[in-house]
């Protein structure tokens, strides 16, 4: 019995199948299309400070200037340490720390259903499954990216806050702790968790305790990782804080509402929108019966939205921002609509019938938007491929060490070409943040700097491109195919 009670559960197993398969899916996708790589410049931004810490030892993206560009730093060290194994390229092992992010997702997933659907009986696990089938979230795991690993953070918490104890409480504040190491946005988890203390427990002396503890516990990874930002940048949040909402400032012109509802319909591009009247249904019953646990749920999947909504509204490359957040949504969906199923339909027939209907509908929406998920990715990774990555190799090839790169898109052309850039974005070159959208602001700097290459798309400069003659332009389609254009590098100065 004790042999027994020790061994792990098989759905485990099988959401460590899921998770691989997934991924290795997207991965198939994109090689059959092109190549591999990632769908997103960005990934190549934290390979190359990866690649510089496990080469050099230094924090930075061009060797020997230390600076806070990458938003991620526990991704950055776990990549670090692949660059170790790895002499090459590390595609594979990138795919890896993806997929294992994605299986504890889905096992803390089924672990949360399991605590509220009488699921004990089966070795199916019914979350698990559907998180690792879901296409936002397969595309984030097979990325490069940190996105998975923060929703393990956000769904860690929730674990942890299940049960009000004083040890779930300080291991909920250790992780958004830990959990700022991954995005920043770990913060806004400390709304749950004083919302869960405060009206959970009915001993108010206890509570406060209790939050104190908590506090305690997350202000110790908290406390270093401003710190570390400190030293690295002068300021306790990375650059990308602060270049990201001033390069989309205008978008805040858009009217609140609109850039609202446009955040909070990014997850209904699939199954998520089949979970919309459970999740409906859950909420109203969580304010009902005063389940201050989903409340916390429910009010932190809408307050996060709306934090994007007001201060960084985009929406493109399939809602990437609010990927980390999905999978509460995704499993509030899930538990209302199988407790609204199995609890609120009074005929027998009638509640057998919908359930099996409602079951193969999400089995098909599930694997048909799999599929096209797993098509945009290819697509994505293609145009990353041919365009970036292929400009930075130009770049390698074309220009000398001591040429000076003005570059929107700074991964592929770090990682590749190691020449010395000027980041328009302002992630490594803060000081373009205040002139982030002035043309003519950004073309004395770069006169002033002595850039000597220009590479960007056209229309994303059309002032600094207006009477500039390109050396190079991309010969890929498929930034073409998706409407947008080919990568070009312009001679800055005359030699």
């Amino acid at each position: 019995m004790e042999k027994n009670k020790r061994q792990i559960p098989v759905w485990v197993w099988i959401n460590l199948v899921a998770a691989l398969f997934s991924v290795s899916l997207y991965v198939f996708f994109a090689s059959r299309l092109q190549t591999i790589g990632f769908p997103l410049d960005d990934a190549w931004i934290h390979q190359t400070y990866a690649r510089n810490l496990a080469d050099l030892g230094e924090w930075s993206f061009v060797p020997g200037v230390t600076s806070a560009g990458s938003t991620s730093p526990l991704w950055t060290f776990l990549l670090a340490l692949v660059h170790i194994v790895s002499q090459n390229i590390p595609f594979i092992l990138t795919y890896l720390l993806g997929a294992f992010a994605f299986w504890g997702l889905a096992c803390l997933a089924e672990l949360i259903f399991r605590q509220w659907i009488n699921w004990n009986k089966t070795k199916i696990p019914i979350a698990g499954m559907m998180m690792a089938a879901e296409w936002h979230l397969v595309w984030a795991g097979a990325s490069g990216m940190e996105t998975l690993l923060m929703a393990v953070v956000v769904l860690a918490v929730f674990y942890f806050l299940r049960t009000i104890t004083l040890r779930g409480s300080i291991l909920a504040g250790l992780v958004i702790g830990i959990g700022v190491w991954v995005r920043p946005d770990a913060l806004t988890l400390l709304g749950p968790l004083v919302f869960v203390l405060v009206f959970q427990k009915s001993d108010w002396k206890q509570s406060v305790k209790t939050l104190r503890y908590s506090l305690a516990a997350l202000s110790i990874p908290l406390g270093v990782y401003l710190l570390f930002n400190f030293w690295l940048s002068g300021h306790i949040w990375p650059n990308t804080f602060y270049a990201k909402q001033a390069e989309y400032a205008a978008l805040q012109e858009i009217p609140l509402l609109t850039r609202y509802f446009q955040i909070l319909s990014l997850p209904m591009v699939g199954v998520g929108v089949l979970l919309l009247p459970g999740f409906i249904y859950k909420a109203i019953q969580a304010v009902r019966r005063r389940n201050y646990y989903w409340m916390a749920g429910i009010l932190w999947w809408l307050g996060y939205s709306l934090v994007y909504a007001l201060q960084l509204p985009v929406t493109y490359q399939h809602g990437r921002y609010l990927i980390p957040a999905m999978p509460v949504y995704f499993l509030i969906g899930l538990i209302g609509s199988l407790e609204w199923l199995n609890i609120e339909l009074p005929a027998v027939g009638l509640r057998w019938a919908i359930n099996r209907v409602w079951a193969g509908a999400s089995m098909i929406i599930l694997a048909v938007f799999l599929i096209i998920g797993g098509q945009t990715y290819a697509k994505d990774v293609a145009i990353i491929n041919t365009e970036m990555v292929a400009a930075a190799n130009w770049l390698k090839d074309n220009t000398s060490e001591t040429d000076l790169i003005a570059v929107h898109d700074i991964g592929a052309v770090g990682y590749f070409s190691q020449r010395r850039i000027i980041d328009l974005a302002g992630l490594v070159s803060p000081e373009i943040i205040p002139i982030i959208r002035d043309e003519s602001q950004l073309a004395a700097y770069l006169d002033q700097q002595g850039a000597d290459y220009l590479m960007t798309f056209p229309e994303w400069y059309p002032e600094l491109t207006d009477d500039l003659q390109a050396v190079y332009v991309s010969d890929g389609g498929f930034s073409l195919e998706a409407g947008g254009e080919n990568m070009s590098i312009y001679r800055w100065k005359l030699k």
